[in-house]
């Protein structure tokens, strides 16, 4: 995992890289969902319920941080790490399959 940094370019190259992979994963969905069938459905019922997971763990993250006293920093990324973690996992299976 990579350790945060507090650099701006740092930062924005992260988020770079973030959005990227999220365009990637919106893509191959979309192609997915496009073509029909079964596993578009399947695909759509994953993808809201991922969805809902996602917030609940971000949630739950941060208040655990706020909670543990962690600065704002660390609450943001342990409130960001759920979503990565979700993209990366949907990439993965998306492009295996």
């Amino acid at each position: 995992m990579q350790r945060p940094s507090t650099h701006p370019a740092a930062t924005m190259l992260q988020a770079m890289q973030f959005a990227f992979e999220v365009q990637s994963v919106v893509a191959l969905r979309l192609l997915r969902i496009s073509a029909g069938g079964s596993e578009a459905a399947v695909e759509t019922q994953r993808m809201i319920s991922e969805k809902a997971e996602a917030v609940w763990r971000s949630q739950l993250a941060a208040s655990v941080a706020i909670v543990s006293g962690r600065g704002s920093e660390a609450v943001a990324a342990a409130a960001f790490r759920p979503y990565r973690r979700a993209v990366k996992a949907n990439r993965r299976r998306l492009t295996s399959s």
